[in-house]
């Protein structure tokens, strides 16, 4: 499928470094960016023409802290549908947490492979609103030997979490966080207070010793870890920091200030720690880069970067940037209708959310014209021209 989205206003590029992409239109092919800039007066061959009026583009937000379980379920808050929810805010792509949440999960060796086995293979083809989620990520139990990691990613399984298991000090995830790099996992520790009864506090000295790639929640999820750990996990290592809109705010602020004046803000994520106790948010990302952006010096830009490409780059996908090459998951944002502010990147420094206009992932429509998460946006986001053939022949299954 080959989609044009024209005539925008803005396009961030999900890149810090280099925020914005020139040009008014984003040509897609097959699933990913063919190209940024002005688009042809002939878009003969395109199969959807989205007129943006001048909207903002941005890359999907990327969470990369989702407590999925199996299919578009949550147990912890008795809902369904909450995926294809996040959607409708903006969000493309989701990194479980581990499937913590399951109902009676194992936590016996072959259990805990298993889990993480069907987790991810469930999610294979299974796009909840569009979203594509990276699910099946092992929860490191007593027990687990080299050879468990090497099987589970000989499967597939690339992300492995540290934080709930049966450990008596968290020191003892130690070999297991470098069984699973060695054999190209992402391992990430939860951060802070325990979450569940029976987990314990993870602060900086366990991080600086144990060394995963991410330190999850490290605002605090819910429970932030004490003030002056904070410098400690910032200068004294290069563990990429992931914020959480379900933790505590002021140290969220706290991290930004001491990550710019470390240079280190490649290494800064935003999640969103949900569904939780603090519940289900579908604009949970959009609400953390509004704080980040009113409360603070961090520039609208950078939050969102945080929210995609930092992700994007850390966790080694091919979407969070809006470039040629990159899997084509772009969301428009305006104003809302009734605010303030005229543009989405205004509304947002000025710590009001964004309306969320049209998502595309893969290259495909996913909705346009207005999320059902947010008020409408001011500019008529609209397909212009489609060309797919319809059919309403009620086929059988």
């Amino acid at each position: 499928m080959n989609t044009a989205i024209v005539n925008l206003g803005p396009i961030i590029s999900g890149d810090w470094r280099d925020p914005y992409a020139k040009g008014d239109s984003i040509l897609i092919k097959d699933g990913r960016i063919h190209s940024v800039g002005t688009a042809p007066s002939n878009l003969q061959g395109y199969d959807v023409v989205i007129d943006a009026d001048g909207a903002t583009a941005i890359p999907g937000f990327i969470d990369s802290q989702v407590h999925n379980t199996f299919g578009d379920w949550t147990p912890r808050q008795k809902t369904v549908g909450f995926l294809e929810s996040y959607t409708h805010g903006g969000t493309t792509t989701a990194i479980s947490a581990s499937e913590v949440h399951v109902p009676g999960r194992p936590k016996d060796p072959e259990g805990v492979k298993a889990l993480a086995v069907a987790a991810r293979k469930c999610f294979e083809t299974f796009r909840p609103g569009g979203m594509r989620v990276h699910a099946g990520s092992i929860i490191m139990e007593p027990g687990l030997l080299e050879a468990d990691f090497q099987e589970v990613a000989s499967k597939g399984v690339w992300l492995a979490k540290a934080g709930f298991g049966a450990f008596k000090s968290p020191y003892d995830y130690g070999p297991m966080i470098a069984w699973a790099k060695k054999w190209g996992m992402i391992t990430m520790v939860h951060t802070g207070g325990s979450s569940i009864p029976g987990s314990s506090g993870i602060w900086a000295d366990h991080l600086i010793k144990i060394q995963p790639d991410v330190s999850f929640h490290v605002n605090g999820g819910p429970v932030a870890m004490p003030d002056e750990d904070f410098p400690r996990i910032v200068n004294e290592s290069k563990i990429n920091l992931q914020v959480c809109t379900a933790g505590n705010l002021r140290t969220t602020l706290l991290l930004w200030k001491l990550t710019k004046e470390a240079n280190q803000i490649d290494r800064f994520l935003i999640a969103t720690d949900t569904p939780t106790g603090s519940g289900i948010m579908p604009l949970g990302m959009m609400y953390t880069i509004t704080h980040l952006a009113s409360l603070t010096d961090m520039p609208v830009e950078t939050a969102i970067a945080a929210a995609t490409g930092n992700n994007a780059s850390v966790y080694r996908l091919n979407s969070g940037f809006i470039k040629p090459g990159k899997d084509a998951d772009i969301v428009l944002l305006d104003a809302c209708v009734g605010g303030s502010k005229k543009t989405a990147l205004d509304a947002l420094r000025n710590g009001d959310i964004a309306a969320v206009g049209a998502v595309i992932t893969d290259g495909v429509p996913r909705f346009v014209g207005r999320s059902r998460n947010t008020p409408a946006p001011n500019r008529r986001i609209r397909v212009a021209e489609c060309h797919l053939p319809m059919d309403f022949s009620g086929t059988a299954h």
